[in-house]
């Protein structure tokens, strides 16, 4: 019988600033040529374990540790981290803190340069890494200017290009749009096939299964509550915690109370979801909502980071009260571009962006923040402060609220997220999904007329950002909210309106209805239905509107 590559005997480790242990008594083995998926909530320790395999525990990490891991026989806890990194290759969730070449090239050569190798194998190496990814096209670019997804790729080709034989991977897919999604799996499963053995932390389990892994972890507070083969975890887990298939979640859930109704946001253009939570908003509800008053309006915006290249051509939208609008298209089609136009982060090279009528040009960004409230794509962009109550308290505090304001500001917004035990801690000690929310917490207690997130869901489980959207949703105060995301089903459920972007071009604007039943188009985006999308549009005759699994179970 062959040996594993990898083995982790009665692993345990707590950090030096916590109270709680993060991973306690954890034993298993990983095969050769191996996908090991390993699902639970945020939080309950697959980060922890990932660090504790690369070594990034106890060398970068300070805390008690117990246990052992062997890679190919041999106990890693003698071996320096770049001893380490040649046979353990590993994909951070964020890859904003991986990447520090300037361009695409040097990022994905700067592991074999430590290695001393030959320039010319580097390059071959490089160039091949690139082409698994299908991103030889961005070879020569900077990585700054790169999108998240776009980064998260380049990470992973860096990684690659090491030909480490078990390869770690702690949320691939946050940020990439359901296609690259795809191509990453397909690249993952040819890589084990091929002889790698691969541990796969993500959330997004439906897109995992396309691949078949070989065997599922789930874990919960820190511990491992199963471990076998894909058919029996639908029938262990929590289905509100890890989302599983549309059909996996109707049959589990018919067995259950129907979820009751809430009602949408008043204004809301095109359809009126069922359980969205939405915003029965006080300031909604005592403003008169005219569909003729935009709060937001591009006119013919057109835009380029570079004077030579235009990222995008000739916006025209408008965003008014009501809206609960999502944001789709592939990565580097200038989704979050276009948002950072109207928080004045970017002014328009040509066309115009106007804030409740005032021309963005003409306001600061402190000025436009207290209209609208941007949550950034990556929380290392935004968290800085040394506790959890620090950073929520800062904006408001900027905005001149009073005390008693912030305090209850603070309070509310912990809660929302799902943090209310974390106010002490420092944001940065936090794993990713908590950052996450710590930074939506952050811009919700500022309590911005309209709220801005760049794909809120990255690191999230499926029941805390189905808790914290129902929450965000229902808020007094929010006359919009918009979210740029690649989770189509965060669109199916909650969005009244959806834009569909693509090479710097509003490709479509209208209800989900309207835009997601239109398959060839979406795959053209490179937005892959998924299972509920696909359910839901069988089944528009007869329910009227876009449902959550769970509702439909009912229907």
């Amino acid at each position: 019988m062959p040996q594993p590559s990898l083995v982790v005997e009665k692993l345990s480790f707590r950090y030096r600033d916590r109270q709680e242990t993060a991973i306690r008594d954890l034993s298993f083995a990983a095969n050769t040529g191996e996908i090991l998926l390993i699902a639970g909530a945020s939080g309950c320790g697959k980060t922890t374990l990932i660090r504790a395999i690369n070594g990034l525990i106890p060398r970068s990490y300070k805390g008690e540790v117990s246990g052992r891991v062997l890679v190919h026989g041999e106990d890693t806890a003698g071996w320096k981290l770049s001893q380490i990194s040649q046979k353990i290759g590993t994909v951070l969730q964020d890859p904003e803190r991986q990447i520090l070449g300037t361009k695409v090239l040097n990022e994905a050569a700067f592991g074999l340069e430590n290695l001393g190798l030959p320039r010319a194998e580097i390059y071959q190496r490089v160039d091949e890494s690139l082409a698994h990814l299908k991103i030889t096209h961005l070879r020569d670019r900077d990585t700054f200017l790169l999108s998240g997804g776009e980064k998260q790729k380049v990470a992973l080709a860096g990684v690659l290009a090491m030909r480490p034989s078990i390869l770690l991977l702690d949320e691939p897919l946050a940020s990439l749009d359901p296609a690259s999604a795809g191509e990453t799996l397909d690249a993952v499963r040819a890589l084990a096939d091929e002889g790698m053995t691969v541990l796969m932390v993500e959330h997004r389990v439906e897109d995992v299964l396309r691949i078949h892994p070989e065997r599922v972890m789930y874990m919960s507070e820190g511990e491992i509550r199963y471990l076998g083969d894909i058919k029996g975890l639908s029938q262990v887990v929590n289905y509100r915690e890890v989302k599983l298939p549309a059909k996996d979640i109707l049959r589990r859930a018919r067995r259950d109370p129907p979820p009751a109704e809430i009602n949408v946001l008043p204004g809301a253009a095109g359809q009126t979801p069922a359980l969205p939570a939405p915003m029965p908003q006080a300031k909604v509800s005592e403003v008169e909502v005219s569909k003729d008053e935009a709060l937001v309006r591009f006119e013919n915006v057109a835009f380029g980071y570079e004077s030579a290249v235009e990222v995008l051509h000739g916006i025209n939208l408008e965003i008014k009260r009501g809206d609960v609008i999502a944001v789709l298209g592939p990565n580097g089609s200038g989704k979050t571009t276009l948002v950072k136009h109207a928080i004045g982060l970017l002014k328009p090279k040509s066309g115009r962006v106007l804030v409740n009528g005032k021309d963005t040009r003409e306001s600061s960004v402190a000025e436009i923040a207290s209209t609208l409230g941007y949550v950034f794509q990556s929380p290392s962009h935004m968290l800085f402060a040394p506790t959890v109550r620090e950073e929520l308290a800062f904006g408001p505090t900027n905005l001149k609220h009073s005390k008693e304001e912030i305090e209850k500001e603070v309070k509310e917004a912990l809660r929302i997220v799902n943090l209310s035990d974390k106010e002490q801690d420092p944001p940065l000690a936090l794993s990713f999904g908590q950052q996450k929310r710590v930074s939506i917490a952050a811009i919700l207690a500022m309590r911005s007329l309209i709220l801005v997130m760049d794909e809120p869901t990255a690191g999230q489980d499926y029941q805390n950002y189905m808790n914290f959207m129902d929450a965000i949703l229902q808020m007094p105060g929010f006359e919009a909210v918009i979210f740029i995301t690649h989770d189509v089903d965060l669109a199916v459920i909650y969005a009244n309106r959806v834009l569909l972007v693509a090479d710097g071009r509003l490709v479509a604007d209208g209800s989900p209805h309207e835009v997601l039943r239109d398959f060839p188009r979406l795959e053209a985006c490179r937005v892959v239905p998924s299972s509920l999308l696909a359910l839901n549009v069988s089944r528009f005759a007869q329910t009227g509107r876009f449902l959550r699994a769970e509702a439909l179970a009912h229907v």
